[in-house]
């Protein structure tokens, strides 16, 4: 029991951060019907230029607290990832807007290729270690060890949830997202700028994915230009796994899918008489996306049309 409920424990945490990036894919989807499959590397693009963020303010402010070094790092790392995320959005897909879907898909592949190529050229191919700003004394719980990094993931995923949540249901922005999906030229007939909302949807697509970013390092330890790729692909699973273009379905979607690789990979081993060991974990994500496209294409949830913004 003590090792299922660590796993339990470790898979909240995988799946939070799986599920702050996969609201990124499904609001852009739900708004103009396209998966922008660079969203990985923003993720990537947070995390090393809060790495450099921290090492500059640890030269600067060698007494400085370590949970502010990370929240002034993480805040310095959203605002480049709204900047490349905007911009990606400005030259890539807004002028393939109205052209076939394979243009805009076979251009976000091509931008995820040349952002892992300018952070490999600007950062170096190298691993980085990811300075531990928390306290890394564990904490146990009954015979479940969580550590204060985990803690705050989980707590500042909640938070994230909580103020999209109420951003998409309760603000004006909220209700032309939610207008612009439903269609967008009623929507500009009424007084919505389409284009504006799109942008801010990428925006705030783009502060998900840098606090992702910050909190996968945070929790591995480590950094690198590749590093978004599996987190970006495993996130867009979870996106179809709860229903592409529905908010509360990539939610449930990511937090399922990290308790399916941190369960299994747990038992993985003992199933198979130890020929798979845990270092075989990502294969249940896409073990997950096959069942989940073969039996059910539109998700646990379904996808959302009116309110899928």
């Amino acid at each position: 029991m003590d090792v299922f409920l660590q796993q339990v424990i470790n898979g909240l945490v995988m799946g939070s951060m799986y599920a702050l990036v996969a609201l990124g894919y499904t609001m852009v989807y739900g708004i103009i019907n396209l998966i922008n499959f660079a969203h990985g590397e923003v993720l990537m693009v947070g995390a090393l230029t809060s790495w450099s963020a921290i090492g500059m303010m640890q030269g600067a402010m060698p007494g400085a607290p370590g949970w502010v070094i990370l929240i002034l790092a993480t805040l310095i790392a959203c605002v480049v990832a709204v900047v490349l995320n905007f911009s990606i959005e400005k030259i890539a897909y807004r002028p393939l807007r109205n052209s076939p879907k394979l243009a805009p898909l076979i251009t976000a592949i091509g931008m995820s290729i040349l952002l892992q190529t300018l952070a490999m050229i600007i950062w170096k191919p190298n691993y980085k270690a990811y300075p531990t700003l928390l306290s890394s004394t564990p904490i146990n719980m009954g015979g479940v060890v969580i550590t204060p990094t985990q803690i705050m993931i989980l707590g500042v995923t909640a938070v994230s949830l909580a103020v999209l949540m109420w951003l998409v249901n309760y603000t004006r922005l909220g209700r032309a997202m939610r207008a612009t999906s439903e269609n967008p030229r009623v929507a500009a007939l009424m007084g919505v700028k389409p284009d504006m909302v799109i942008s801010a949807t990428f925006v705030i697509g783009a502060v998900l994915a840098a606090i992702a970013g910050v909190m996968y390092a945070s929790n591995y330890g480590t950094a690198q230009h590749a590093m978004g790729f599996l987190p970006g692909l495993k996130a867009f699973t979870a996106a179809v796994f709860g229903g592409i273009g529905n908010l509360a379905g990539a939610v449930i979607g990511g937090i399922l899918l990290g308790l399916i690789e941190a369960i299994g990979s747990g038992y993985i081993g003992y199933l198979t008489g130890g020929v798979l060991g845990s270092h075989y974990t990502d294969i249940f994500a896409f073990i997950v996306l096959i069942i989940v496209l073969t039996l059910r294409p539109s998700g646990l949830m379904g996808e959302r049309v009116a309110d899928r913004a």
